[in-house]
């Protein structure tokens, strides 16, 4: 199942069966959306022009990627990848490769070796459709009907399967950003000024999502900060992710997430409307040591008693820990563990995925005034469209993806 579905099942866990199918429909069209703006990101020269052309509407599922793949510049760019790839396994195989080349040929031929295998089968599929159509060509007499109809089955087969391979295909020839395979600490914390117990409810429902996915994609899910709510809900919780490409498919899950809902127990009659609120969830891609240093002259390390539930020991130890990163201004907590060593411990994790975090936002600000500078020669009317296109997709990306699990 689509990675992307599975996060959106995932929050609709309280829906019926009734509402899928609907939701459903606009979710894929949301995916397709978002999943061609990322294409647009990328600069290779030979997609550049593939992925940016206007293709009309009515292309969409399995009909765009039949229209790319039928493209000569596409082909003859795959013709190149499968060269290159078989290129690299001839080198590997001798042994007077000194051990710095070979690093690098075992680098670059791990990358291509995805993309070969899936060309391969495309090529293999493709030849068994041609051979099934020449073969039904020749099945015209009326006793190998049977026959005919067993071929055709088979052919249905074989293109459902090619069209699985071009979706991957594509999928993989996507640039992999930088940080795409690192792990992450997600954070959610309900609102301090609206919603109450509402978005308190929410933020836990949203926490535990989290979990149920990271349960599914088999990562590990190791909590940092829990912090709960009076009545049931979450106040503030962190919680760090580990796995392969965690943060590839939790990277645009960061922003301030909106709840409506009448509140079931707690109010009067008179009060029985809806109310809103809202939570929101920080996504932080967590660093190697050697990414991020902190020097300890940089922090002012503070401590105090934790809150919350855990009997005698809470009010009696100062375990809970709080790190000031003096250059940035950075406050990072932990109460969640009775060690104050062990609550430092995860602080400073914290602090440094924050730091990483500011590094990511540089060199993505860095990136875009590049692109400006590079785009400046463009007449402005196509930078009044390519804009407003950019508005409508980021919006989806980031609004109508929202609206469609409230």
């Amino acid at each position: 199942m689509n990675h992307h579905l599975c996060a959106w099942l995932f929050r609709c866990l309280s829906l019926n069966g009734r509402h899928i199918h609907p939701q459903f429909h606009q979710f894929t069209q949301i995916h397709l959306d978002t999943r061609l703006w990322v294409f647009r990101q990328n600069r290779n020269p030979i997609l550049h022009h593939l992925l940016n052309k206007n293709y009309p509407r009515r292309y969409c599922g399995h009909q765009d990627t039949r229209v790319l793949w039928k493209h000569k510049a596409l082909q003859k760019y795959m013709e190149d990848l499968n060269k290159e790839y078989r290129t690299l396994d001839q080198c590997l195989q001798h042994l007077s490769v000194n051990e710095g080349d070979r690093k690098s040929l075992n680098r670059r031929h791990a990358e291509l070796a995805p993309l070969a295998a899936i060309y391969q089968e495309i090529q293999e599929a493709e030849q068994a459709i041609e051979e099934l159509d020449s073969m039904c060509k020749s099945l015209s007499k009326q006793d190998e009907k049977q026959l005919q109809e067993l071929a055709l089955e088979e052919r249905q087969t074989i293109a459902e399967k090619i069209n699985v391979l071009y979706s991957e295909l594509f999928q993989s020839l996507v640039p992999k950003e930088k940080y795409d395979k690192n792990d992450v600490i997600i954070e959610v914390t309900s609102g301090r000024t609206t919603g109450g117990d509402i978005c308190q409810q929410f933020t836990r429902e949203i926490f535990d999502m989290y979990q149920n996915y990271s349960s599914y994609k088999n990562w590990k899910f190791e909590l940092l900060n829990y912090t709960p709510a009076d009545y049931g809900g979450l106040h503030h919780a962190a919680a760090r992710i580990s796995g392969d490409n965690v943060y590839k498919h939790l990277k645009y899950e960061g922003g301030v997430h909106r709840v409506q809902r009448i509140p079931e127990v707690g109010l009067s009659a008179r009060m029985q409307r809806i109310h809103t609120g809202t939570m929101s969830v920080i996504v932080l891609p967590q660093p190697d040591e050697v990414d991020v240093k902190v020097d300890p002259k940089d922090l002012r390390i503070d401590t105090f008693r934790a809150k919350g539930a855990g009997g005698q020991h809470v009010n009696t130890t100062d375990s809970a820990v709080r790190l000031v990163h003096i250059p940035t201004g950075l406050v990072v907590e932990c109460q969640q563990e009775r060690s104050q060593i062990k609550n430092k411990e995860i602080a400073l994790r914290v602090l440094r995925a924050r730091l990483y975090q500011q590094i990511i936002e540089k060199d993505k600000c860095q990136q875009q005034s590049t692109r400006k500078l590079q785009d400046a020669g463009f007449s402005t009317a196509r930078m009044g469209a390519a804009w407003r296109r950019g508005q409508e997709l980021s919006y989806r990306l980031t609004g109508k993806l929202h609206e469609s699990w409230r």
